[in-house]
């Protein structure tokens, strides 16, 4: 998930992995707890420290691999909030492709988002302005990805991006212009990564997808996909006023 989608930079800091990438997306901007630092409130105020240096919020992103074990706990127990809970699930890539319908539709692929994609993207699931914009194209080109879109006469109706991390692949950025929804154009732009993928050896795929969205939950385990694991996000609270 990291190489998925990476942060523009990385401090370890003791075992702990902080991402900063100008508060663009929390999975970006969140520390990744891998393995246990020695003193873990040393280490808290050390993460705390280096987002305030960025004028960013201390994130943590907490999920079943999260060292110390009861690192969650211990957050919550210096105020820091509960959000974004979200699941995590896989599947193999043959077995996606053998459910998802074909549609007739033309699909391009690229290697890069264009402006068009970047439009409708950001469109959709986009939050900011030019400069965060330019942030999160930075996120998406900074590891090997395929970038599908549905073009229409005016700019993209769907789009979509795989992550290329080994056999594996990531979905992700999956979007389609309010204009065109329930025609199957997100079917025909996760289809098309994934068919394009398999040939080159992605013989395995993941997705993230927020837990209280039940309507899409439902239309991933129809396409093969089932839950791996979930995790949340922990934010520390706002400075109190003096």
């Amino acid at each position: 998930m990291r190489r998925g989608w990476p942060a523009l930079a990385e401090s370890d800091l003791d075992g702990w992995l902080a991402r900063v990438s100008g508060g663009v997306t929390q999975r970006a901007n969140s520390v990744a707890s891998l393995a246990e630092p020695a003193d873990v409130d040393a280490a808290v105020s050390a993460v705390e420290r280096l987002y305030a240096e960025h004028g960013l919020p201390a994130v943590f992103q907490v999920g079943p691999t999260a060292r110390p074990a009861d690192l969650d706990a211990r957050l919550a127990a210096r105020g820091y909030e509960f959000g974004s809970p979200t699941v995590f699930e896989v599947a193999e890539t043959a077995a996606v492709l053998a459910r998802l319908p074909a549609h007739p539709v033309p699909v391009t692929l690229a290697d890069e988002p264009d402006e068009s994609w970047m439009d409708l993207w950001w469109r959709v699931d986009g939050r900011g302005g030019a400069d965060a914009r330019a942030v999160a194209r930075a996120i998406l080109t900074g590891g090997p990805a395929r970038y599908a879109a549905v073009d229409g006469p005016h700019g993209a109706l769907a789009v979509a991006r795989l992550a290329l991390v080994g056999e594996w692949g990531g979905l992700y950025c999956l979007a389609v212009h309010p204009a065109a929804r329930r025609r199957g154009l997100g079917t025909a732009v996760t289809r098309a990564l994934l068919a394009d993928a398999a040939p080159a050896g992605v013989s395995r795929c993941w997705l993230q997808v927020r837990a209280e969205n039940a309507a899409a939950l439902a239309l991933y385990e129809a396409a093969g996909f089932t839950p791996a694991a979930r995790y949340h996000y922990r934010t520390s609270p706002p400075p109190r006023d003096s």
